[in-house]
């Protein structure tokens, strides 16, 4: 008996186009979970940073203001930047370090006594400002890179004139 060839070689060619469509359909949908896994990881580090950043933020503006010790909760900022810097973007992770840089500028203001100018804190407040900014746009550009750049951001440092109008330089303390 005669082997038939034609069928044996479309039988093969369709099992071999088989396999070959579920290894790609394989590397394709993993390569879509690991997208989307870092997308909301990315998202919940940032969010997460963000709170801990306001907070610290928060309370050093407060505490400069009312003219007291700042009662800083760093546990939750570091452990913020921490699980940042498993998923965040060099582009974010850059931005969130200059946020650094100011929150520990604002806390040398504290070293040695209590600031007494608010010319000390508008350099620093300045800086908090756009580095939140840069942050936030950052963050938004690595979760998706079609989002608009922000000229403001919701949240953060507040403007300026707010921190001037708690401050009475009268008695050195809110007003």
């Amino acid at each position: 008996m005669a082997v038939p060839w034609g069928l044996l070689i479309s039988t093969a060619g369709g099992i071999a186009a088989t396999v070959v469509g579920v290894i790609a359909g394989g590397v394709v949908g993993r390569r879509s979970q690991t997208r989307q896994w870092l997308q909301e990881s990315r998202t919940a580090a940032y969010e997460k940073f963000l709170q801990a950043f306001g907070a610290v933020e928060m309370e050093l503006r407060e505490a400069f203001v009312d003219r007291r010790t700042p009662a800083v909760a760093w546990g939750p900022f570091n452990a913020a930047l921490q699980s940042m810097s498993l998923v965040a973007s060099q582009e974010a992770m850059t931005a969130a370090e200059r946020i650094c840089y100011f929150i520990e500028e604002f806390t040398i203001l504290f070293h040695g006594g209590q600031p007494s100018d608010l010319e000390e804190l508008r350099p620093i407040h300045g800086g908090l400002y756009e580095a939140h900014l840069r942050f936030v746009n950052a963050a938004r550009r690595s979760l998706d890179p079609t989002q608009e750049h922000l000229v403001h951001a919701l949240g953060g440092p507040s403007a300026w004139h707010g921190v001037e109008s708690a401050w009475d330089p009268g008695n050195g303390t809110a007003g």
